[in-house]
């Protein structure tokens, strides 16, 4: 709670207005409690006639509606406060999702990390719009009240004196279990939304597997423990809700029998001080109770803090860039003694070195799980060496400001992500671009003739993740992409995979005209491609333990020459 509080005192013009509001309010209550008592007390008391308590009965009508809108500003104020906090926690958990490595963006569920950012943050606007500005008004309120209690009758502030701290204690007790029953939520609701989002995401598979109706099953487990949990909240609230009631009713009615005793027995008070005291000891108990409800919301929001807070501190190590500008020039990347590992016992590049020279091809090989895929994720700055140092045209890459190298950069993976939109945005993507740009980049992919073919053109629609496209559709989307940023350096991770003669084909035409004006590195597997390499980096276990053009490596190498030997005898 210290955090939210932290964060609300930091706004002090707002947080200073509700203590403003608080105050104005104290001498409202004060005032519509003294002007009811004086109407009641001279019509019926005093015997005086309706036209005498017309005025005060206007400025009543008037003190109601002060009332009514300091009550309706708080709450404005709380809300306003709340989207603050919470556009700012967003924007870091955005900023931390976007730092993150490659590794740490494919750990965990999407529809957690979903949750989080938008479920779990929605939790804290109850502590700014309700809780906040409900303990400015109990600092300042009741005080007020019980200062006007005991001007009037000493005694009568005595009971309340003793009688309320129960109700902050009892607060306190109940706090407690309700952030640990709100923490219990969110975690059953991050797992609900992780696992629904990934069933959704999978469902093709799921029914081609006939695994459908066990996955609907899990959904179901996690949606029931999601409601249990939110139902254990509910029985917390209900029972603070009675408690609180219970002890200030109780308190009531000991200073309701304290004054009756005076007026009737003793007849040692007025009936206007009796009144106007019975009047303010609900208004003092009421602000206080309000409080004991937006505690509980409060305690609430306090989880939801602390799950926030505990996603930002998870961040992956990420790349340092700095903030020189790179030209367009073509690059010489050199790898110097590069090192990197999954975790402390996971898979590791070790002792990586390679000079990259502008304008050639470039062919990483290997058996599967040598590591391919992996050094061209370091190339590319999408995770952070262990060790070592990448160096771009004689300086160090972490030098260069970030979005001027992936701005250099074009990386076409085996499964390219398409988003839904018309293809035009997809080949486009964020790039201001003509239409003229954007077919001439689809002419080049080989694509053009299928998308005007299309009934819409470059205007039709596709689905999230490519729906409606086949894989070398998406491939040639993707290399569309790549024609119009026009990169310096462009990184292929094994593009043929999966695709037919005619789409590799096209591939492999791309390709070189692509090299024309740019580096290409490619993960590759056909011989077809690693033939028109100017440099193959061949790797085992992490390492690259040969280098060389095809000719050499196939006559020098024997793990390179039994991998290609099948490939070999085909040809």
């Amino acid at each position: 709670m210290k955090t939210l509080q932290k964060l609300a005192k930091q706004q002090k013009g707002r947080y200073y207005s509700l203590f403003f509001i608080a105050l104005a309010l104290s001498v409202v209550i004060i005032l519509q409690a003294y002007l009811i008592v004086s109407i009641i007390n001279d019509l019926f008391i005093n015997k005086e006639t309706f036209s005498h308590v017309i005025f005060p009965l206007i400025v009543l009508i008037g003190v109601l509606v002060v009332r009514a809108s300091l009550s309706y500003f708080s709450g404005k104020i709380g809300l306003k406060m709340a989207a603050l906090v919470k556009a700012n926690y967003r924007k870091r958990l955005i900023e931390k999702y976007a730092r993150n490595s490659l590794t740490a963006s494919y750990t965990g569920q999407s529809g957690h990390k979903l949750s989080v950012l938008l479920d779990t943050v929605d939790e804290l606007d109850s502590f700014f719009s309700q809780y906040i500005p409900q303990r400015i008004v109990t600092t300042v309120v009741p005080l007020v009240v019980l200062i006007v209690i005991f001007s009037q009758n000493v005694y009568s502030g005595l009971i309340i004196l003793v009688t309320a701290p129960f109700i902050p204690l009892f607060m306190i007790i109940i706090g407690g279990a309700t952030q640990r029953k709100s923490e219990e939520k969110l975690e059953s609701l991050a797992a609900f939304s992780g696992r629904f989002l990934d069933t959704l995401q999978g469902l093709l598979s799921l029914k081609l597997y006939g695994r459908s109706k066990q996955y609907k099953d899990v959904i179901e487990k996690s949606s029931l423990g999601f409601r249990d949990a939110t139902m254990n909240i509910l029985k917390v609230a209900f029972m603070s809700s009675l408690m609180l009631e219970f002890i200030s009713m109780l308190s009531i009615g000991l200073v309701a029998l304290e004054l009756s005793l005076r007026l009737v027995v003793f007849q040692s008070m007025d009936f206007f001080t009796a009144f106007l005291i019975l009047l303010l000891v609900p208004e003092f108990f009421t602000s206080l109770k309000e409080l004991g409800s937006a505690f509980h919301a409060g305690r609430s929001s306090t989880g939801a803090a602390a799950k926030v807070e505990q996603e930002l501190e998870t961040i992956e190590d990420s790349i340092e860039w700095g903030n020189e500008r790179m030209t367009a020039e073509p690059k010489t990347i050199e790898l110097q003694d590069l090192h990197f590992q999954y975790g402390a016992e996971g898979f590791a590049l070790s002792q990586i070195d390679a000079t990259i020279k502008p304008n050639q091809q470039i062919a990483i090989v290997g058996k599967s799980g040598s590591g391919k895929t992996t050094l061209l994720n370091l190339i590319a700055g999408l995770v952070k060496p262990s060790g070592g140092n990448i160096r771009v045209n004689g300086r160090d890459r972490s030098d260069y400001h970030e979005q001027e190298w992936f701005g250099q950069i074009g990386y076409i993976t085996q499964h390219p992500y398409l988003f839904s939109g018309t293809i035009a945005e997809n080949i486009a993507l964020g790039i201001k671009a003509s239409r003229e740009e954007v077919e001439l980049a689809a002419k080049k992919a080989g694509i053009a003739d299928l998308i005007e073919s299309l009934r819409d053109g470059y205007d039709t629609e596709i689905g999230e993740g490519g729906r409606g496209l086949s894989g070398g559709e998406k491939q040639r989307v993707t290399l569309a992409r790549a024609f119009l940023k026009k990169p310096s350096i462009i990184l292929f991770d094994e593009p043929t995979t999966g695709l037919d003669l005619v789409t590799e084909k096209i591939l492999q035409q791309s390709m070189k005209e692509l090299a024309e004006t740019a580096t290409v590195i490619t993960v590759a597997h056909r011989l077809q491609t690693i033939k028109k390499a100017d440099l193959i980096l061949f790797m085992e276990q992490g390492s690259i333990i040969a280098r060389g053009k095809h000719d050499d490596l196939q006559k020098d190498v024997a793990a390179y020459r039994d991998i290609f030997a099948p490939q070999e005898k085909k040809v």
